[in-house]
């Protein structure tokens, strides 16, 4: 079988959404699909990682990334100096807002042809959209119009209810209703979707499917970390690794270290909103708090191994926040440190955390809770220090990266038998 896997985050762009669609192509040419990836020559995307390597084993397709670059518009516009200057980046930042569904949309224009011609040229079997961008599965229903190739769209964010998407201006309701229309897209036209949380499938069911949707949840990369260690520090270390967008919210966290009087520090690793290191330095944490830029991803993952324990944050949101599993979870899985999961307590990042053993769970909005938590973790490690989070055999494998490729796998095989 000859699968097409289409994704715009890919090598070099880095940062944790480039990791699913990476593995895919790690591991579906060991199970005896032949694969291509069709991927921009360059996603304009906000960070690069050169050290991340591309499979040999999978064949890369590259074409001409047209859009705009991407942007995080509320640094920008902070970091804006003079009117001039502050009129030109809103403007961009307007133009891209009027892009729908989002602003890679644009990709479609190179990447819809090319696609098919890989189609045609290879004798692809089935084509394997994976988002965000959710414009990325336009690709694959123009593809299976033109060429009659079964379809798997592969949803790692809800198309329709993102626990990060605004919806109170004209603007963003457009934006809404554009995703809308392209989840009732996806429903009507793919052969199979596949989702990484139950809250995803279920909102895709709701939508009437004409093909199979199934969760096939994120994955633990474990040998990813082989080779880091472990080296207990004189002071309590907590990390957060990934960066802050939409709803995502460090201020309860850290309010919850200044009232808990701890000599510890907390390690933010990425990318820190200026509104956010403003509202921090208020607090006057001095050296209890350390922002770390982003950093490549096996500097990252160094410091999650290197820590006391380690800090998930998944906003309530209105309740969308429940349904939330992502990448994030299941790299702080295999990292094996105690885990402070600030996260909706009767969601699915919850649920995991519990049954695995890995961790502590607070409410997001707990600041008191937090806190405590903060001294328990604290004192076990002044008592004799915290162990690493060892799970069992059989979540291991359950919860394997290799493992949910071949479910992957499984799905492909099952819409092309």
């Amino acid at each position: 079988m000859k699968v097409l896997l289409v994704t715009l985050y890919f090598p070099p762009a880095g940062g944790g959404g480039v990791q699913r669609p990476l593995k895919l192509a790690q591991y579906l040419p060991a199970l005896g699909i032949e694969t291509h990836v069709l991927a921009p020559d360059d996603p304009k995307w906000v960070h690069r990682d050169p050290d991340l390597r591309v499979p040999t084993q999978a064949w890369i397709h590259r074409v001409r990334y047209v859009g705009p670059r991407a942007q995080k518009p509320a640094e920008e516009l902070a970091a804006a100096e003079g009117l001039g200057r502050r009129a030109v980046v809103q403007a961009r930042v307007t133009a891209r807002r009027l892009l729908l569904p989002d602003a890679s949309v644009t990709w479609n224009l190179t990447a819809i042809p090319a696609a098919i011609r890989i189609v045609r040229r290879e004798g692809i079997d089935a084509v394997l959209t994976t988002s965000p961008p959710g414009s990325i599965h336009l690709v694959g229903a123009a593809v299976k119009q033109a060429t009659g190739v079964r379809w798997l769209a592969d949803l790692r964010d809800p198309l329709v209810a993102n626990q990060h998407r605004r919806a109170d201006t004209a603007a963003t309701r457009a934006r809404q209703a554009a995703n809308e229309h392209l989840a009732r897209l996806v429903a009507r036209r793919a052969d199979a979707i596949s989702c990484v949380s139950e809250a995803i499938a279920e909102e895709m069911r709701g939508l009437d499917p004409r093909g199979i949707v199934r969760t096939i949840s994120n994955g633990c990369d474990f040998d990813d970390f082989a080779g880091l260690e472990y080296r207990p520090a004189t002071r309590f270390r907590i990390t957060h690794a990934g960066s802050f967008f939409g709803k995502r919210d460090p201020r309860p966290f850290l309010q919850a270290l200044q009232d808990s009087d701890l000599d510890a520090v907390a390690r933010f690793v990425g990318d820190f909103r200026s509104s956010d290191r403003d509202w921090a330095q208020s607090l006057a944490l001095g050296n209890r708090l350390e922002l770390i830029p982003y950093a490549p991803r096996a500097e990252s993952l160094r410091l999650q191994r290197d820590s006391e324990a380690l800090l998930l944050l998944v906003p309530d949101a209105g309740g969308r926040g429940k349904g939330v599993l992502s990448g994030k979870v299941f790299e702080y899985l295999a990292a094996g440190r105690p885990i402070l999961a600030v996260v909706p307590p009767d969601g699915a990042a919850a649920k995991l955390i519990r049954e695995t053993e890995a961790g502590v769970v607070v409410a997001p909005d707990d600041i008191a809770g937090i806190s405590a938590a903060l001294k328990e973790l604290h004192a076990r490690f002044v008592d004799g220090g915290l162990p690493a989070t060892e799970l069992s055999e059989e979540d291991r494998d359950r919860l394997s990266r290799q493992t949910r490729v071949e479910e992957t796998a499984d799905l492909l095989r099952e819409i092309v038998s």
